[in-house]
This record gives structure tokens, sequence and C-alpha cells, in this order.
């Protein structure tokens, strides 16, 4: 029986958990979607459900518990300034868990643990971002870099180096004496 017990400590040591739920947590904000097993799940949804009550109320003291318990600085900023705005309506469950069936090697329940509001990727948002990145290329190749003065002239790079190499050396003949 489970009675009395406060967490699942997921056959490891209290380092290794806590660096998986850092990593499975950062994880679940960067892509917004995870799969993982149910135990890992239910362990990491506790998690982020506390650091997305957080992010709701945008504060130093709340940024830095937020980025103790986070790897990555881009993903607290993410939590603040995009994950928290959305679930501010929410009083609760920001995430939902998706059963996937067993695992093929040694059946452990697999899941998606995503948040509420995610959406998926339809073809017209690949398309348009593909388009988008079609068109920064387009700009990117309309900039010219500016010519230097010696290739308006025509002279070769080396002619150039070279002959400002033989104005600065002066030698001085050694004085015996």
């Amino acid at each position: 029986m489970k009675h009395r017990r406060g967490f699942n400590p997921l056959d490891r040591s209290a380092a290794e958990r806590k660096a998986l739920k850092r990593s499975m947590v950062t994880s679940l904000f960067k892509h917004e979607r995870i799969k993982t097993t149910k135990a890992k799940a239910l362990e990491i949804r506790r998690a982020a459900e506390k650091l997305i009550t957080r992010a709701k109320v945008d504060s130093v003291h709340n940024r830095r518990i937020a980025s103790a318990r986070l790897f990555d600085e881009g993903i607290v900023a993410k939590l603040f300034t995009d994950i928290g705005p959305r679930m501010k309506e929410r009083a609760g469950g920001y995430t939902r868990i998706l059963k996937l069936g067993p695992r093929q090697g040694d059946a452990a329940e697999i899941v998606l643990l995503e948040l509420v509001d995610y959406q998926l990727k339809t073809e017209d948002d690949k398309k348009a971002k593909k388009d988008k990145k079609a068109k920064a290329d387009d700009t990117k190749k309309a900039v010219a870099k500016p010519e230097k003065k010696h290739e308006k002239e025509g002279v070769k790079k080396g002619a150039v180096k070279k002959a400002a190499a033989t104005r600065t050396i002066k030698r001085v003949a050694p004085q015996e004496g």
C-alpha cells in the first residue's frame, strides 16, 4: 500500500531523481509535449504545475525559484512570457496525460504528457514557417557585402598585403664596434 508516501522515488537516488525531474520539466516547457512512462509523467506533472502556478505572477522571486528548478534560462523566460500568461485564467490542471499503451520491450505504460492548450502543428503552419524561412533567406541574399577598396580597383588581396608588409619593415644593419 502507498499510504503516507509523499512521492514516487522512481528507483533512483535523490540526486538522480532531482536531475531527471529538472531535465524532463525543462523538456516539457520547451516542446510543450513529451512522451514518457506513466510513473515519470505523474511525478513530472507535479513539478511542472507548481512552476506554472508561479509563472502566472511574474516577479523576481518567482523567476529565481523557477531558474533554480530548470536547466535553461531561455526556458525560464518562455515560462514567464508565454506559458504563464496563457494559463492565467485557469485555476489549475495545466497538463494532461494521454495513454499510448505498453512499451514493446518491458511493457511499461507509455503516455504523452502535454500542456492543456497544446496545438498540433498543421500543414498550414508548416507551410507558413517554410515560406517565412525562404523570405528571410531572400533578404539575406539581397543585402550584399560592401566591396573593399582594393577589390573595386581589381588589385589582388595578396598583392595589397605584400605591398603593405614591405613598406612597414625597415631593416637596420647591425653596427660593429
